[in-house]
């Protein structure tokens, strides 16, 4: 398809032989469908090596250091885009794998979208894999989960891209994309696999996911009150008798169980039976005792001017859509 353009940021310090020729033969296939573009922000020697497994199967385009506080995903996707003119654009994190019918039906999608999410489903699925997507499942019972690849029209997002200031690119991108009058569709029945991290990536995400929270002032409200909950329910088990404490036990039981339905929830919802074994909302409680701690070393991240990531620090989840809105409308006056 000669209108569609799929940009992969990418950054790594060191060469990883096997993740490469992995990556590689998936960029090969891709390739038979659609122009790849991968926006590479490597040590110059890491990045030729990756554009030599890559061939011309992708068009490399060389990224330098993101500045100071700033996402190097966006940075290398503003990269792409501005060395492209595709007017359908793919924008894929390097763990994503689209197949060539979800991708398909994806585009069609944006016949009446200006950008469309799909829903990722980590394969193979090692513990660590499990239990980040009792996560995904709890997004999906409340609304919808956030991919790590987004398909949209190129003018949805204006010349100017979308802020690289943010910890939490995928929801700035679609926050841009409604402020400028766009619509956003998210597809719970598209399924698209996504490789899962190594487990020490995983530990690192922890605090990064819960801090995306502060891009949602009711759901971080709701994350900083489970700590001190679960906390005097455990008090009250150990330290009261009788009545009192079976009432405290009966509280701690129905917060887990009740994570635990909201994640079978998600998982039914839109064939996701089909994607998760039935053995995935049983991992419910414990992202939920993860978000209880993990929040709050998130809120200390904040007061201490944001949190790492990249060898930088970013204070910022995301824009409000209003405030986008806003600035919008100030860039068409001026």
């Amino acid at each position: 398809m000669a209108d569609v353009t799929y940009v992969l940021p990418l950054r790594r310090e060191q060469p990883d032989e096997p993740a490469t020729a992995e990556l590689s033969a998936y960029l090969h296939d891709l390739a038979r469908h659609v122009e790849v573009v991968v926006a590479d922000g490597s040590p110059g020697p890491v990045r030729d090596r990756h554009a030599a497994a890559w061939g011309g199967a992708a068009r490399t385009v060389a990224v330098g250091p993101p500045p100071p506080g700033c996402n190097g995903k966006v940075v290398g996707v503003l990269a792409a885009l501005a060395a492209t003119t595709a007017p359908r654009v793919v924008v894929a994190d390097d763990d994503v794998r689209w197949d060539a019918a979800t991708l398909d039906r994806a585009l069609a999608a944006l016949d009446d979208a200006d950008a469309v999410v799909p829903q990722n489903v980590f394969d193979p699925l090692p513990w660590h894999a499990r239990w980040d997507t009792a996560r995904s499942l709890v997004n999906r019972a409340l609304g919808h989960d956030w991919a790590g690849t987004v398909v949209l029209r190129r003018d949805a997002l204006g010349p100017d891209g979308y802020d690289a200031r943010v910890l939490f690119e995928n929801l700035e991108l679609e926050r841009t994309v409604r402020a400028r009058g766009g619509t956003v569709v998210h597809r719970p029945d598209l399924l698209v696999a996504r490789r899962p991290p190594p487990t020490r990536k995983f530990v690192e995400q922890r605090v990064r996911q819960a801090y995306d929270s502060f891009a949602h002032p009711v759901r971080l409200a709701a994350e900083l009150a489970l700590a001190p909950l679960l906390g005097a329910c455990v008090a009250g088990v150990v330290r009261r008798r009788g009545p009192a404490r079976a009432a405290w036990l009966g509280t701690l039981v129905g917060l887990l169980a009740g994570a635990v339905a909201l994640a079978e929830a998600g998982r039914r919802r839109a064939g996701g039976t089909a994607a998760w074994p039935a053995s995935s909302a049983l991992w419910a409680p414990a992202w939920l005792v993860e978000r209880a701690v993990c929040v709050w070393v998130a809120v200390a991240w904040r007061v201490r001017g944001g949190v790492p990531y990249a060898g930088t620090r970013i204070r910022r989840a995301a824009h409000p859509t209003a405030a986008l809105r806003g600035a919008s409308t100030r860039a068409v006056a001026a």
